[in-house]
């Protein structure tokens, strides 16, 4: 058995908050995101930690930004994030550490994210949270190489990729070193 991540039963409990909320079985969620329906109960009840390709096809079900949420686990935002305070998300299967440096907030469409992949790491996304959404990646160091679609960019420290999306996205890290990027997000 596992020790129990306090940010992992709060996501798991507005995960099945917002199942409710639509009045889904989970049978009917499985069906819509094409997640199986016992690694839905399992993620509701914190008996895993959810995955980012997890949480993605969630978000897309549910029709939010993986950090819109993350942040609904938080407490109430505030209008200054200090570093020390800003949460800090992990992906410990695929070598992704995800950091909301300027998380979503209400009447705003824009949010700061960092990004870290170990060497080697590889994150698929099958769709966009949310179709349309308009991202720029910056990559602060290391090697990256992100395809949107079937298109792939070799991305070095320092360079920017600027992209709207509606298919699949991939992110790998390609060099011997782990890449940190920055991921400035904007929805429709």
């Amino acid at each position: 058995m596992r020790d129990e991540d306090p940010i992992d039963t709060r996501l798991g409990a507005r995960l099945a908050e917002l199942r409710s909320r639509h009045g889904w079985s989970l049978d009917a969620l499985a069906e819509r995101s094409g997640v199986s329906r016992s690694t839905l109960s399992r993620a509701e009840r914190a008996e895993i930690s959810a995955t980012a390709a997890l949480l993605n096809r969630l978000c897309h079900v549910y029709g939010r930004t993986m950090s819109q949420l993350l942040s609904e686990v938080e407490a109430e935002p505030a209008p200054l994030v200090r570093a020390a305070e800003q949460q800090v998300w992990e992906d410990r299967a695929s070598g992704f550490v995800r950091r909301s440096v300027s998380p979503p907030h209400a009447g705003l469409r824009g949010e700061l994210v960092e990004g870290r992949l170990a060497p080697g790491a590889d994150i698929a996304y099958d769709r966009p949270p949310v179709p349309g959404l308009e991202q720029h990646l910056w990559v602060l160091d290391g090697t990256l190489e992100v395809t949107v679609a079937d298109l792939g960019h070799a991305l070095d420290a320092g360079d920017c990729l600027r992209m709207r999306v509606f298919g699949p996205t991939r992110f790998r890290c390609t060099g011997p070193g782990e890449a940190r990027y920055a991921l400035a997000v904007v929805r429709p």
